[in-house]
């Protein structure tokens, strides 16, 4: 079952401290971006994926081609990508060993959530990340 409840949520993001985010845009009225800055701001390592910019830079951080190219522990995957699309990225996390993967509003896919959490990690659907981070008042242990 998907992570509902606002103590699993703020346990999930207080314990992370990388949160790679595929379908990352390089244009700032775009809700991906805020979304990475607002994260960046809060104290996480933001890592932006999308193929079609790879190597520029947004919020100050490298744009990976996909999961795979980062060679990192990532703990959430947080996906900006059609529900149909969302797979892809579910199947690159799983193979990356992140621990989560975090479906933006709108991004159902029950499929891919599925194999998710068959794979072990947590799951989060059709939430926004900013939006709960926020509500919480929640940012990275600094421990």
């Amino acid at each position: 079952m998907p992570l509902t409840s606002d103590e699993d949520i703020a346990d999930l993001l207080s314990s992370a401290r990388t949160i790679a985010v595929v379908g990352a845009s390089d244009r700032p009225n775009r809700p991906s971006y805020g979304v990475m800055q607002f994260l960046s701001d809060r104290g996480w390592r933001v890592l932006p994926v999308n193929p079609r910019i790879t190597g520029e830079r947004i919020v100050g951080e490298y744009v990976w081609h996909d999961l795979g190219q980062i060679g990192e522990p990532i703990d959430i995957v947080d996906i900006f990508r059609r529900p149909e699309e969302a797979g892809e990225a579910v199947d690159q996390a799983i193979a990356a060993g992140a621990k989560a993967v975090w479906m933006q509003l709108g991004v159902i896919n029950e499929e891919a959530a599925a194999r998710a959490e068959a794979a072990g990690l947590q799951v989060v659907v059709d939430r926004c990340i900013k939006i709960d981070a926020a509500r919480l008042g929640v940012g990275p242990r600094q421990d």
